[in-house]
Parts: structure tokens; C-alpha cells; sequence
């Protein structure tokens, strides 16, 4: 039952207005923004950086957010990139986040310093919402079927994505530990996978609630950022495990390296201020 009503849900384009799609992946990323913003506003005016700084920085944060995510997903797919630059640098799809996520953070950097803020307090503002702006984006990858999703499952929950836009008979394409398991090596566009955009929304969550009660008690800058840091590269490190996505170094795959690399970030800087609380001058 539950794996029904989740495959259910699998709707690349919710409706149409006349030749106009709206579609379920933009929504959410749409949605994503607002929450996002909306939370970051709050602890901006809390913070005393001003609501109107927080709207710039979710706009910045939009724009090259996207840009980057863009711009590291055709790196990683340069060959196809090479074939139909144009088709490739437009298309809808293919965005890497943490791509999104090294970019942005260069942006707002450069507008803290024009502002003569912080960077470090400026992070720690934020730190909630990105989290929770990046679970609810999450649920656009699980709606359009975009191919993030996990290993084959038994479990009650497995999600059936043959109505996505990357059915698992080609996003298993060039996997052939997975594809020796079916007959003539093609994975059946229904099998059940596991809908690790759902695991992420969820874990997500549970990270932003964390880090919004921590948020009045930590006092020095930049270590509610860290802890973000920590908290949301060890969520993406287990998850990878489970997802479809090809191993590069040490069976890791490229977001888990990226991961590892933001934990150990996180830890050094948690470690630097312990130490040092009053010396963060980012």
C-alpha cells in the first residue's frame, strides 16, 4: 500500500496551461526558495543583518546557485556537453548541487564583504535554511523521476519510477552490477527502487529542526554553520550509498568525496573555534 501511494506521486508534469507545462521538479525548487527564504529573513532580523540583505542573498543564492549546479553537471558530462553544447547548456535538467552550492557561497562571500558583514555570521543565518531549502527542492527529484533515485529494493516502501523522466531501464544503463541481475541485462522500468529523494527530504528535516533550536545558544560565529556542514555532508555521504551514481575514488562516489571533504571542514572549523572563539574575523 505505501509503495503504491508513493509510486502514485511519480508526476513529471502536473498539469498544462494551453502549450505551458508546469512541472513538478521547478515547483519544488520554486517552493524550496520560498521556505528557504522565509526562514533565513527570520534570523537575518534576528541576527540585526537586515531582512532586505536576506533577500538579496536567497536571489544571489538562486542565481548562481543554479549557474554553478549547472556548470559542475556539465563538467561531469563533458563528452555529452562536447556532442550538443547548446542542447546540453539550456536543457531543463542536469543540475549538481554542491556544484550550486561552492559557487553561491563565492557570491554571497563577495556581498558580505561589500556590506561590511561577516561572512561567518552571514553562514550561520543561513545554515537553517539551506538545509531545508535543499530537502524540499529534494522532493522534485522524487516527483519527476529524474534518475537520483536508489538501488533496487524489497522494502515496503520501494518506489516504482517507470513514470519519471529517467526510467530505470536507462538510468541503469552502464551498471552492469546491477543490470546482471535481469533478464538480458535490462532493468525493468518497474522495478522498486529505494526513493532516496524522500530520505533526504526527511533527514533534512530533521537536521533543520536541529540546527534551528540550536541557533539562540551557540554564540560563537560560525559554529552553527560548521555544525551545517557536518550535519548535512554526512547525510549526503550515507545516502550515496544506496544511489545510482558512479564510484570514482576509494568506491566513493564524486558527492560522497565532496562530502567527506565539507565534514572534515566542518570538524576543523568546530575544532578552530573552540580554541580560538573570538578570532573568526570571515
Amino acid at each position: 500500500m505505501l509503495s503504491r501511494l508513493l509510486s502514485d506521486t511519480v508526476c513529471p508534469i502536473l498539469f498544462k496551461v494551453g502549450p505551458l507545462s508546469v512541472y513538478s521538479y521547478g515547483l519544488m525548487m520554486g517552493i524550496g526558495f520560498l521556505v528557504a527564504n522565509y526562514a533565513a529573513v527570520k534570523e537575518f532580523k534576528r541576527k540585526g543583518l537586515g531582512a532586505d540583505f536576506a533577500n538579496q542573498v536567497t536571489i544571489l543564492a538562486g542565481i548562481f546557485g543554479i549557474a554553478g549546479s549547472k556548470i559542475l553537471s556539465l563538467i561531469e558530462n563533458w563528452g555529452d556537453f562536447m556532442r550538443d553544447p547548446i542542447g546540453m547548456a539550456f536543457s531543463p535538467g542536469g543540475l549538481t548541487w554542491y556544484g550550486g552550492f561552492i559557487l553561491a557561497a563565492i557570491v554571497i562571500l563577495w556581498a558580505a564583504k561589500r556590506r561590511n558583514i561577516r561572512f561567518a555570521s552571514v553562514a550561520d543565518a543561513l545554515a537553517p535554511a539551506l538545509i531545508l531549502g535543499y530537502g524540499v527542492a529534494r522532493l522534485g527529484c522524487h516527483f519527476s523521476g529524474d534518475g537520483d533515485y536508489g538501488m533496487p529494493t524489497t522494502l515496503p516502501w520501494g518506489v516504482d519510477y517507470s513514470k519519471g523522466i529517467v526510467p530505470p531501464s536507462a538510468a541503469f544503463q552502464g551498471f552492469p552490477q546491477i543490470e546482471s541481475k535481469y533478464p538480458g541485462g535490462i532493468v525493468p522500468n518497474t522495478v522498486l527502487l529505494h526513493p532516496t529523494p524522500i530520505y533526504e527530504f526527511l533527514a533534512c528535516l530533521l537536521i533543520f529542526y536541529v540546527l534551528w533550536q540550536m541557533r539562540k545558544s551557540v554564540h560563537a560565529e560560525g559554529r552553527l554553520f560548521m555544525v551545517y556542514l557536518i550535519l548535512a555532508g554526512t547525510e549526503r555521504l550515507l545516502v550515496e550509498f544506496i544511489r545510482l551514481n558512479p564510484r570514482l575514488l576509494f568506491g566513493l562516489s564524486e558527492a560522497q568525496l565532496i562530502s567527506v571533504v565539507l565534514i572534515a571542514l566542518g570538524i576543523a572549523g568546530l575544532s578552530y573555534i573552540h580554541e580560538k572563539p573570538d578570532t573568526v574575523r570571515i
